[in-house]
């Protein structure tokens, strides 16, 4: 009985139209179906749908792989151009993406639900990630409750909590106190002290100006969200439930710091390596992947020799310090794979090499088969946390170069938390320097006792994290109770 009331829920995973949102989205989607007999169907925008299919024969054309269906919700950019700013359109969503966003994607998202409503297939709870809270409210209309997927750290989501929660004044002081003492501290519930930079950055932002304060908006509406209604709460203790992409073992004060809401840990939210191996493609990117033979490249290389380096689907390095990695990698004497997107527009400075030199230059690859392969010994990251996540499971010790939003926090965790890697220190321009990088690969990689201490502990944290999400794992049991908890409301 218990497995049919499973197999009766139909879920509808509703995620942002960029790579960092769908990857994770996607994956848990697939859990969901994979691990709970759900019907699950996914949903993004049909600006991504189209090129995550781009053989379809019209851009939002519905698609099913047999495990999940793809259904998608118009943001009102279908062909993903942004609108002009300049136009005379007095509507303000015109200017505004994330406005139009909640404006067309409210009303197609809508259509949507009332579409598989139509033909039988009702859903039974919608599932959706950060900076779409209206979805919310569109499942809430439709009676349908909502459950927010946090696809960042636990401890990022404990961070904004507290600081929508009446300490924005304690973190205002500390980064006041930042420019004349960088080690200055805040300190939030349940959580180490922090610096400034190991908050998100999107925190320091002091100028209604600063065109990162509508992103901290955003924030703000989606811890709204949650509060407006109880969709997700737990029968015994009433707090409204948010999925979190960690689990139990790699946050456990984070998960236990926000005592309002019941934060369940399902990660890591990673592809199936199994898949991966076997051929199976397990997400649908936005990038063509490169043509590259870089797996055979790599099969090559002796074990745990190589550098791989990625600044993840959206970070644009700018061209000096593109120079001053290549410097830096160069002088480390060590082979390496480096992810260089074709639309930074500053990729052309780097220059692609012969296979049977010292590096392989790629457009974009399979990251999750690279970090697994027995060759690479070390990953130069921005420290996104689908990226993050990918090297805790995989093992692999990392260099962090932060960039922005959850990516400071991310370091830290990795280099102070966790004991797995190191962080680069910038100069005084924002640039890592190419001896810095030098310099951090030796400690990762090298023969002293600091080295084989991160790579004893980045094993540790692969073990655990695959103990997770086996049979019988935190983060297996916690997916199934939740899809029992809300079976149990419908």
């Amino acid at each position: 009985m218990e497995q049919l009331r499973r197999q009766q829920q139909h879920f509808l995973v509703v995620t942002y139209p960029a790579q960092g949102h769908i990857n994770p989205s996607q994956h848990l989607a697939r859990r969901l179906a994979r691990s709970t007999g759900a019907r699950v169907t996914f949903s993004t925008a049909v600006s991504a749908h189209r090129r995550m299919f781009p053989s379809l024969s019209s851009p939002d054309q519905e698609f099913s792989d047999g495990l999940l269906s793809y259904i998608p919700y118009s943001d009102g950019s279908d062909d993903g151009i942004k609108r002009s700013s300049s136009n005379n359109n007095k509507d303000a969503a015109a200017d505004n993406p994330m406005l139009r966003l909640k404006q067309v994607g409210t009303r197609t998202l809508s259509a949507v639900l009332d579409r598989l409503s139509a033909r039988d297939e009702r859903v039974t709870c919608v599932v959706y990630t950060i900076l779409l809270p209206w979805v919310a409210d569109v499942a809430r209309a439709h009676g349908v409750p909502a459950v927010l997927c946090w696809i960042q750290p636990a401890t990022v989501l404990a961070i904004y909590y507290h600081y929508f929660h009446g300490y924005d004044g304690v973190v205002a002081a500390a980064a006041a106190a930042h420019a004349s003492d960088p080690a200055h501290t805040v300190t939030l519930p349940g959580l180490a002290p922090l610096r400034i930079r190991d908050l998100p950055s999107f925190l320091a932002t002091t100028s209604e100006d600063d065109p990162y304060a509508a992103v901290l908006d955003d924030f703000r509406e989606t811890f709204d969200a949650i509060e407006r209604g109880d969709d997700g709460a737990d029968a015994a203790g009433g707090k409204t439930t948010v999925l979190v992409n960690t689990f139990d073992a790699l946050e456990p004060n984070a998960l236990k710091s926000v005592e309002d809401l019941n934060l369940i840990a399902v990660g890591p939210v990673i592809p199936s390596l199994a898949a991966l191996e076997g051929g199976a493609a397990e997400s649908k990117d936005l990038f063509a992947p490169d043509e590259k033979h870089y797996m055979e490249w790599l099969d090559g290389k002796a074990e745990g020799s190589v550098v791989y380096v990625s600044f993840g689907s959206m970070s644009m390095v700018k061209k000096r310090q593109m120079e001053e990695m290549r410097k830096g990698l160069k002088e480390s004497g060590r082979p390496y794979l480096w992810v260089v997107r074709k639309d930074n527009k500053e990729a052309e400075s780097i220059e692609p090499e012969e296979p049977d030199q010292q590096g392989m230059v790629v457009e974009w690859c399979s990251q999750v088969r690279v970090l697994n392969h027995a060759a690479v010994g070390c990953f130069v990251t921005h420290c996104g946390w689908n990226s993050t996540v990918e090297s805790v499971a995989a093992g692999v010790p990392t260099v962090c170069v932060p960039q922005w939003t959850d990516q400071g926090t991310n370091a830290w965790l990795m280099a102070e938390e966790w004991g797995m890697g190191v962080r680069g220190e910038i100069n005084g321009e924002g640039l890592l320097e190419g001896e810095e990088l030098r310099r951090c690969l030796e400690v990762v990689m090298g023969e002293g006792e600091r080295g084989a201490e991160i790579r004893r502990r980045a094993q540790m944290w692969k073990d655990k994290a695959r103990e997770a999400i086996g049979d019988g794992g935190s983060s297996q049991r916690n997916l199934r109770a939740f899809v029992n908890q809300i079976a149990n409301r419908n």
